[in-house]
């Protein structure tokens, strides 16, 4: 792999794969897997589909490379806007739309410096994982694109295939929507910074730290 091309933009790396250059594929698969893979996740809440939903992206941006229009939106607009179709695909085949992660799936360490802020930080994610995997798949994708993937509302829009407008919209009743479901998720004794922080007007800090 050149070093001209480790140093090409995501617009010239997907030119590059149109024109059949597989070291292009490999070069944005690196730079970009990491994110699809997060949004499949946080879309379906399991990894063994994130994982194929990461691999599918990729086929077909090989097939389809020269469909990209560059200036558009941006490339993981786009990788983002493959995913959702290939998750809701998914999810309706499977029809297994409120599925949740296994407790085995979750990696904790062997160790723990800090065993009960740990586990309090454990619940409080849980928590967020369930109350997003509980919104509907087209408040949930606002939620996804533009509190935890921090696209700006045209690539959220560009990936959605929608106005702005609607955007907007999805995302503000999903931001309600899901304040409630944490308040009613929540311990009856439980962390009261959780439901504080998630109905705070920046979703992104909260959702992204305790997400990721």
């Amino acid at each position: 792999m050149t070093a001209d091309l480790e140093r090409a933009s995501d617009d010239l790396l997907i030119a590059g794969i149109a024109a059949g250059q597989p070291e292009a594929l490999t070069l944005l698969f690196r730079r970009r897997q990491a994110e699809v893979y997060r949004f499949a996740l946080h879309m379906s809440g399991r990894p063994a589909l994130a994982d194929d939903v990461t691999q599918d992206v990729f086929l077909i941006v090989m097939r389809e490379a020269d469909r990209y229009q560059a200036g558009r939106s941006s490339v993981t607009a786009w990788l983002c806007g493959i995913a959702r179709n290939c998750v809701r695909q998914r999810l309706e085949r499977d029809a297994r739309l409120e599925s949740l992660p296994k407790d085995d799936e979750q990696q904790v360490p062997a160790v723990r410096p800090d065993p009960i802020g740990d586990l309090a930080r454990d619940e409080r994610i849980a928590i967020l994982r369930r109350a997003v995997l509980a919104l509907p798949v087209r408040y949930r994708e606002a939620v996804v694109l533009c509190d935890l993937e921090e696209l700006t509302y045209a690539d959220a829009a560009d990936a959605l295939g929608c106005a702005i407008g609607t955007v907007r919209s999805r995302l503000h009743r999903a931001r309600a929507m899901l304040a409630a479901k944490l308040t009613a998720l929540q311990p009856v004794e439980g962390d009261r910074a959780v439901t504080s922080d998630a109905t705070s007007p920046d979703l992104s800090v909260t959702h992204k730290r305790c997400m990721a």
